[in-house]
C-alpha cells in the first residue's frame, strides 16, 4: 500500500471546508476495520485512509503548515500503513471504570505480544508490538499499543482468495478469538497487494 506524501493532504484551509464530509467517510470506512476480542480489547486495523485522517487532524489541531513539520507528521504515521503482506493495528484495552482499568493493566502485562492473526491453512502470526517505543513497565501494560502482523505473501494470497481469517488473543488472563465476517474480511484483505 502506497505511503502518504504531502500531495495527498489537504491544506488547512481546504481541510476546514471538507472536514465534516471527510470525517463521515472515514468513520464509515473504519467500522468493518474494528475487531473486538472480548469485552475490553479492540483492534483498529489501520490503512492509508485512516492514517490520512490522523495526519489531517494533527495538522489541524496543531496548526501545522510548514513543510518540515508536515514531513515529520508523515514520518510518524506512515509506518502504520500496511506494506502489502501484513496488517497493522492500534490495539486498545478499554475499561470504562478507572479502578477496573488500573487492575486489568497490571494483570495483562505482555498481552500485546499474545495477540494473533491466522489465515485458514496457515500458522498463527503473533503481533510485533510497539516498535516505536516500549509501552509497558514491570508493573503494568499500556492501554494503547501499535501492532503489526507479518502474514507473508502466501497467507495474504490465501486470504484474498477467500480463506477465513481469525483474530485472537491468548494471554493467560485474557483469551478470546473471533473469525472475521464477510465485511471485515473484505476490508482487511483490501490491505494486501495482489501478487
Amino acid at each position: 500500500m502506497e505511503k502518504l506524501n504531502r500531495n495527498d493532504l489537504y491544506s488547512l484551509e481546504k481541510y476546514a471546508e471538507v472536514r465534516d464530509e471527510f470525517r463521515a467517510r472515514v468513520i464509515e470506512h473504519k467500522k468493518p476495520r474494528r475487531v473486538a476480542l472480548g469485552p475490553n480489547l479492540n483492534l483498529y486495523f489501520e490503512d492509508r485512509l485512516t492514517m490520512q485522517y490522523q495526519v489531517q487532524e494533527m495538522l489541524r489541531v496543531e496548526r501545522i503548515f510548514e513543510a518540515e513539520a508536515i514531513e515529520d507528521e508523515l514520518a510518524a504515521y506512515n509506518p502504520l500503513i500496511p506494506d502489502g503482506t501484513n496488517l497493522k493495528a492500534t490495539m486498545m484495552l478499554e475499561y470504562a471504570d478507572v479502578d477496573e482499568r488500573k487492575q486489568a493493566l497490571a494483570e495483562l502485562i505482555g498481552v500485546e505480544d499474545r495477540v494473533w492473526v491466522q489465515v485458514e491453512g496457515f500458522d498463527k502470526v503473533y503481533a510485533i508490538a510497539d516498535e516505536d517505543l516500549e509501552r509497558d513497565t514491570e508493573s503494568k501494560t499500556s492501554s494503547v499499543h501499535f501492532v503489526r502482523f507479518e502474514l507473508g505473501a502466501d497467507a495474504a494470497a490465501g486470504a484474498r482468495g477467500g480463506a477465513a481469517i481469525t483474530v485472537g488473543v491468548d494471554h493467560e488472563r485474557y483469551a478470546f478469538a473471533e473469525t472475521l465476517g464477510a465485511e471485515q474480511h473484505a476490508a482487511l484483505t483490501a490491505d494486501f497487494d495482489p501478487a
